[in-house]
């Protein structure tokens, strides 16, 4: 299984050196460089960046705009710990976008095959719409194995296919006749996720984001096979010489981060408007908003929860901005591509000097 990762020190081992000191040694600049970059884009639009940034805050802070916030950070979540399981080990899973739909569209057909068991058969479904993104997931260690293809390139390039199989159920087989949409019929109101107190929006695939993160922070804090993935992505040849199964190891990785983006998925459908719509899980972007996140935070539990909160926040509040100042919500994805691109450098950039410093003794 050498195939799956280079012996020489991951991007992701780099990334997670950076992330010990996240907060003030680069996750921070990152984000001070990313306003910046907003503040010019504001001005070039002719708008004065406090007014704009103002608005962004606004859009956050408004009473009617929290249930949102707090209904779009759970499939965030979700996404970051997804992506987050196997970057421990030095692997990229980029097909999140697949095995989010693959879960959605399994769980809306489990669900419906079932529609009298209530609650307890969204269960069953959202179990299966996992297990569904699992397998799917997994298939990159083969790929890897045999067919020599790069995890990083056979888990994207798996993630097409399960978005088109996705959308023609949706659209033939598992349609909503009559309605004209490529949606699947809505579930049965029994197997709709509670609401919480605090608003319609906001249900039960909240509490049960928060506790896959909890799962995530247990098993990478407390087991041996969270060490064993720390190991690996640290250094691969390392982890092979103390024994461990590089295999077993990424397989399961794969296989776990699947499970959640498929779970996330299912949840998803479980929520307004209690079905699945054709491209309603792709376009908000959450596989790209979880990346994004869990690169920031290398992997680790705190700062997916932090990446999340504020990622989200930046998303929601675009929406008052362009409502106050009339500048487009894509301003908020040119600060996240610039937080990236900006916290990449930085590691780069050290990585660089540690290795002129190491070669200089």
């Amino acid at each position: 299984m050498a195939t799956l990762a280079p012996d020489r020190p991951t991007v992701a081992a780099r990334l997670r050196r950076a992330g010990g000191r996240a907060v003030t040694g680069a996750a921070l600049p990152a984000l001070l460089a990313s306003l910046v970059v907003g503040a010019i884009v504001l001005l070039t639009a002719g708008t004065n960046p406090i007014t704009g940034y103002e608005a962004l805050v606004r859009g956050v802070l408004l009473d009617t705009n929290l249930p949102y916030l707090a209904a779009a950070f759970a499939p965030i979540l979700g996404m970051a710990v997804s992506f987050a399981i196997p970057l421990r080990m030095g692997e990229f899973n980029l097909g999140g976008d697949g095995q989010l739909v693959l879960g959605g569209i399994t769980a809306a057909a489990v669900a419906m095959a079932i529609p009298s068991w209530g609650l307890a058969g969204f269960g069953v479904a959202a179990v299966a719409g996992a297990a569904a993104a699992a397998l799917w997931a997994a298939l990159a260690v083969p790929l890897a194995r045999y067919g020599r293809v790069p995890v990083i390139i056979s888990t994207l390039l798996l993630g097409f296919p399960a978005v088109s199989f996705a959308s023609y159920l949706a659209r033939y087989p598992l349609t909503d006749k009559g309605t004209g949409i490529p949606q699947t019929p809505r579930l049965p109101d029994a197997m709709h996720l509670p609401a919480l107190p605090v608003s319609a929006y906001v249900n039960l695939g909240l509490v049960v984001a928060v506790l896959v993160l909890a799962a995530y922070w247990v098993v990478d804090a407390r087991t041996g096979t969270g060490l064993q993935l720390r190991t690996l992505g640290a250094n691969l040849r390392f982890g092979q010489y103390v024994g461990i199964d590089v295999g077993r190891r990424a397989t399961g990785a794969l296989a776990a981060s699947g499970a959640v983006a498929g779970l996330t998925g299912a949840l998803i459908v479980a929520g307004p408007p209690y079905r699945f719509i054709d491209g309603a899980l792709v376009t908000p972007g959450y596989t790209f908003t979880g990346v994004t996140v869990a690169l920031i935070a290398s992997g680790r539990p705190a700062g997916l929860l932090a990446g999340s909160v504020l990622f989200t926040a930046l998303q929601v509040g675009g929406t008052g901005m362009e409502r106050d100042v009339g500048i487009p919500r894509q301003l908020t994805a040119i600060i996240q591509a610039s937080v990236v691109i900006t916290f990449v450098l930085i590691v780069a950039v050290r990585a660089y000097r540690s290795r002129t410093r190491a070669g200089a003794r």
